[in-house]
């Protein structure tokens, strides 16, 4: 069952308007909250509109606030 935020817009905002995001730095986000709070679908769809990198790790996103290139080194 997906119990989402009676905002998702706002978490949205919240987020990609954090110090770290405008810096085009990194935000981490657990995958359980984000569900909880926006689903992973609309999530995901907001990161593309952006331009900005998503990573998946354990139970953690990972977004790069940038839409240059990334290299994972190892």
């Amino acid at each position: 069952m997906i119990i989402s935020s009676p905002n998702p817009e706002r978490w949205i905002a919240q987020l990609f308007s954090s110090r770290a995001a405008q810096k085009g730095a990194v935000v981490r986000r657990s995958v359980a909250w984000v569900e909880r709070e926006v689903g992973h679908a609309a999530f995901q769809i907001e990161i593309k509109r952006r331009g900005y990198h998503l990573i998946r790790t354990a139970n953690q996103y990972i977004v790069i606030c940038h839409n240059g290139p990334i290299d994972i080194l190892f």
